[in-house]
């Protein structure tokens, strides 16, 4: 019942090319009690309506191509990924909060339960991999930057970043800025995480991929993409 467009959206906001401007209480969340209690207890339950994820399965579907090695940052118990990537892709690993969510997620041939708030290292080789992805996470993150870092030292040269985000999240655990900020904003937030993590190719993609069909809402759904140089 869906049709998936993908609009361009510009970025165009400049930030200062050397220090980034954000400040500690920036990254403050409202709930600062360590996350492994609050992801203690598995959520079996998607976090972005069917519309939203179809049109993201649409997108991996179309620009991950075959033979890829992936990494799922902030993953959970469904990475949202075409029902064919398994049989079509050489390596589809994920980190996230609960191990319990990650074991229960088919489509994965490894993965590690990690929280990237307290240790951001990925545990995984340089040069890795060939894609990561990150669905509707980034919000949460209170080292982005750094996070950033680690995906382009895992990525391959060439290797691509999809961050996806939508209007929905859990407000006592994204950041400060991030509740202040809209859409578009955030958009471009994400884009100055990649400017100041450093080694990416100008300038990054943006997309709003929302679906459209016979409702009059739908979860909005938006892309930033990046390449590494």
């Amino acid at each position: 019942p869906f049709t998936f467009p993908v609009r361009p959206v510009s970025l165009v906001k400049e930030w200062p090319e050397n220090k980034p401007p954000f400040r500690k209480e920036d990254f403050l969340r409202a709930d600062q009690q360590d996350d492994g209690s609050f992801y203690a207890i598995p959520r079996f339950v998607y976090h972005i309506d069917e519309a939203a994820v179809s049109s993201l399965t649409q997108y991996y579907r179309n620009n991950i191509p075959a033979g890829s090695d992936i990494l799922d940052i902030c993953s959970s118990w469904v990475s949202h990924y075409p029902l064919e990537f398994p049989k079509v892709m050489k390596r589809m690993s994920a980190t996230g909060m609960n191990f319990f969510e990650l074991k229960a997620n088919d489509q994965l041939t490894d993965f590690v339960a990690k929280d990237l708030n307290i240790d951001y290292k990925l545990p995984y080789d340089d040069e890795s991999f060939d894609v990561v992805t990150c669905v509707v996470s980034i919000d949460y993150l209170i080292n982005p930057i750094e996070v950033l870092s680690e995906v382009r030292r895992v990525l391959r040269p060439g290797g691509k970043v999809i961050i996806s985000q939508s209007n929905r999240c859990f407000p006592s655990k994204a950041i400060a800025m991030w509740l202040k900020m809209n859409d578009r904003q955030h958009l471009e937030l994400i884009n100055a995480y990649f400017q100041y993590a450093g080694g990416f190719v100008e300038p990054r993609k943006a997309f709003d991929i929302t679906a459209q069909g016979p409702d009059s809402y739908y979860d909005p759904m938006f892309i930033v993409e990046a390449v590494k140089a």
